[in-house]
């Protein structure tokens, strides 16, 4: 038994009460022949483990646990996580006292033991009236860069980004929908490694960084939606950017008709992106390959299948009380020239924002006020003859944007869940009764708040961007 497992399991000993002490840890590291390390509040079993040859599996593998109870340790949660496959990894966050912090990270070998695990764990009694949440872990490796002049291209950010940054992958940047000779005033730069990401974070800190002689604005990408492969397997709908404003939906019905008349079933257009729908899948994989780098109405497209949102499982997570601790994403509310982001990352536009402790407020410029002097005339109207500019109001612009459309007026419906340090934490459901199209009509964020101000504005913020 080497040293440092000894030393790691001594320093839990010292909390362990019955048969969670030491010697049931040593008789874990005895049994598996897993190496243990504790360092940086982080113990780790593993990593890699005997006999492992190559490099560590590829990202998608890990999964997050959370709710765990502060007096179980590896020796009871290693066999109930090997149940889903060989594990790799096991980091238990620990606090100084010994006990562990409520969480941990479980990397496997392969992404299927993963999925596994998310599917037989999340929500499992792991003791009597003690049930934990398993959530995918995302291992973010992508920035979003604010505030780039709208006329750099794709190379020069990248050469810019290569020289004050290390481990730079690759840039992505978007065209102007109405301008496609200009950026949208945003990029994400897309990093070998987390760590790359979290040190090209820390250097670029906002405010004190400039390119181009321009403050720019640094925060992490919200990341991807992971779908599961038998999910996308069903898919048979294709998301379409980069059109052009002017381009109506029976033109982009009519271009995917080509290639085999009949196909489309229907296009939702918004802005310069579509859904379209097919009857078959078959015919939208087809279509995409076809399709993808087409030019319609003068502009080239970017045509990939669309990932369905899971709603339950997200819903779950989070009332579950899988909360990431390293969840630093924020939510940006669209201007009118930057539009709604399918994509990863946030709009350039972050003059509203959302991070859960607190309500959104209006810029500091809308809140200015007028002296009201007496026998000044006032006219009675309503909120819906005036322009959605008039709107700070995420929540506000969304009870507008609902009768501009001649929809019912949204319905909010209010959850909550505790947090693993005792906060009540907050989240609105979105119903829309009446969308004509028959989309999706009922939204709920990805993030909790502690305000009910803030969630309900966080709520119309993402009803909002996925309308």
């Amino acid at each position: 038994m080497h040293e440092e497992n000894k030393a790691a399991a001594n320093g839990c000993g010292k909390i362990r009460s019955g048969t969670q002490n030491e010697a049931a840890l040593l008789a874990l590291m005895e049994k598996t022949g897993y190496s243990m390390v504790q360092e940086n509040g982080q113990r780790k079993f593993g990593g890699p483990p005997p006999g492992w040859k190559g490099p560590p599996p590829p990202r998608g593998c890990e999964v997050f646990v959370g709710k765990i109870p502060r007096d179980m340790y590896e020796d009871e949660l290693v066999p109930v996580f090997e149940r889903a496959g060989k594990i790799y990894e096991f980091r238990l966050m620990m606090e100084f006292s010994g006990e562990n912090r409520g969480y941990a990270f479980v990397m496997y070998t392969t992404k299927e033991e993963a999925q596994l695990a998310i599917k037989i764990l999340n929500n499992y009694e792991i003791r009597p009236g003690k049930f934990i949440g398993v959530c995918v872990s995302l291992d973010n490796c992508r920035l979003f860069i604010g505030a780039i002049p709208k006329e750099k291209k794709k190379e020069e950010i990248l050469n810019e980004m290569k020289k004050v940054t290390e481990g730079v992958v690759d840039v992505i940047v978007y065209p102007n929908a109405t301008d496609k000779t200009k950026n949208r005033g945003f990029a994400f730069v897309e990093y070998e490694s987390h760590r790359a990401a979290a040190m090209a974070r820390r250097r670029l800190i906002p405010g004190t960084f400039q390119l181009w002689g321009h403050t720019i604005q640094v925060d992490w990408a919200d990341p991807e939606k992971e779908v599961d492969e038998e999910t996308m397997q069903r898919v048979k709908v294709l998301y379409v950017r980069n059109l052009m404003i002017s381009t109506t939906e029976d033109t982009i019905k009519a271009e995917f008709n080509k290639f085999k008349p009949g196909v489309v079933e229907r296009v939702k257009k918004l802005r310069d992106y579509a859904f379209v729908h097919f009857f078959h899948r078959e015919d939208a994989v087809a279509a995409m390959s076809v399709m993808n780098g087409k030019c319609i109405d003068g502009a080239s497209i970017e045509v990939t299948l669309a990932k369905p949102v899971n709603k339950e499982g997200t819903w779950k997570q989070h009332f579950n009380g899988q909360i990431s601790p390293c969840s630093e994403n924020l939510l940006g509310f669209p201007n009118k020239e930057d539009g709604h982001q399918k994509s990863v990352g946030k709009p350039a536009s972050l003059s509203v924002r959302v991070n859960g402790q607190h309500s959104p407020g209006p810029p500091e410029a809308e809140r200015c006020t007028y002296p009201f002097f007496p026998g000044i005339k006032l006219t009675p109207i309503s909120m819906y003859s005036l322009k959605s500019s008039h709107f700070s109001s995420a929540a506000m612009h969304l009870d507008y944007f609902c009768n501009k459309n001649n929809w019912t007026p949204p319905e909010y419906y209010l959850y909550s869940t505790t947090s693993q340090d005792g906060k009540i934490l907050l989240v609105y459901k979105v119903l829309i009764p009446s969308i004509a199209d028959g989309s999706q009509s009922y939204f709920m964020p990805d993030k909790l708040c502690t305000t009910v101000e803030g969630a309900k504005e966080l709520a119309a913020q993402f009803t909002l961007l996925h309308l």
